[in-house]
């Protein structure tokens, strides 16, 4: 499931995005714009930050804006910032793989098979940028 995290930080991509023209925008602004606690938003906008997907400016002026062109970012890679793995269980991930401690054999595992399949198919659709998100 999609952590209400992770939603909120694509809520904010996708408003900055939105508004990339008119400069910097507050996090107060995005906080009451999109619904988002002011608190819970300021933690989203500083994990963005230290990945890069986000800038910020300080002043009166001041606010955040998108660090990079938003068809760059995807929507697996703010999934992967916010929450982690997005394969439903480790020994599927391709980024977090870790082994399962019960399984004696994943070439055989049927839970594994379904769950790889489940990840192979989930992915291209979360691959899609910020700009193809905002077109659906």
């Amino acid at each position: 499931m999609l952590s209400k995290k992770a939603k909120y930080a694509l809520k904010t991509i996708l408003y900055l995005q939105d508004k990339q023209l008119e400069g910097p925008i507050a996090a107060r602004t995005i906080s009451e714009a999109e619904k988002i606690p002011y608190k819970f938003l300021e933690n989203i906008l500083r994990e963005l930050k230290s990945h890069q997907i986000v800038k910020s400016l300080r002043g009166a002026e001041g606010g955040y804006l998108l660090a990079k062109d938003p068809a760059q970012i995807t929507v697996a890679q703010l999934m992967r910032i916010i929450d982690g793995p997005i394969a439903l269980i480790p020994c599927v991930s391709e980024k977090f793989y870790e082994s399962c401690g019960e399984c004696s054999d994943e070439e055989t595992c049927s839970i594994r098979k379904l769950f790889a399949q489940l990840r192979s198919q989930m992915l291209p659709i979360l691959d899609c940028s910020i700009v193809d998100l905002s077109k659906l």
